[in-house]
């Protein structure tokens, strides 16, 4: 009996880390659709800050991010109790991961700043809003997103001097 407990339990795990990798990735995907053709010359013609990161800073700090972002996600998929909070921090991620593969969209396929910042403010709000959610059911999980938020708020900066150097 212990076993069979531990055989389904085991295989519900690897179908959570399954689901929370491939939405993940899913996004990092769509956002490199929208991105990579349009780093040159658009992106490249662009004025930018002085504190603009290098372009090979972006994709080791993503992989990082979506990394920690599929497994905040799988941790709250395990929570065992289903409630209306877990239901709310499940939505609130995907809504997050819209968000971000949205963006590349909206910045890079449009070729507009000003897009990527009607995108980057409310998703911000999304980000702060999923990590309190997470937070009542898992810290770890919500301590992961952290750094995707700190990002995210660098990334507005950075989104709002392109856009006023670019205007």
């Amino acid at each position: 009996m212990i076993q069979s407990y531990e055989r389904s339990t085991f295989k519900r795990d690897v179908a959570f880390a399954v689901f929370a990798v491939g939405a993940v990735a899913a996004t990092s995907i769509l956002g490199q659709i929208a991105t990579y053709p349009n780093l040159s010359p658009w992106y490249a013609g662009l004025a930018k800050p002085s504190f603009n990161p290098p372009n090979w800073v972006f994709a080791p700090v993503w992989t990082t991010l979506y990394a920690l972002m599929a497994f905040a996600l799988w941790r709250i998929l395990r929570v065992s109790r289903p409630s209306g909070i877990r239901r709310s921090a499940i939505a609130l991620f995907l809504i997050l991961l819209a968000f971000n593969a949205a963006w590349s969209w909206m910045f890079f396929w449009a070729h507009s700043p000003l897009l990527g910042l009607i995108n980057i403010v409310p998703q911000s709000a999304v980000i702060v809003a999923t990590i309190v959610v997470f937070a009542q059911l898992d810290g770890l999980a919500a301590i992961c997103l952290v750094p995707l938020a700190a990002w995210v708020g660098f990334a507005s900066v950075l989104n709002i001097a392109i856009w006023r150097l670019n205007g």
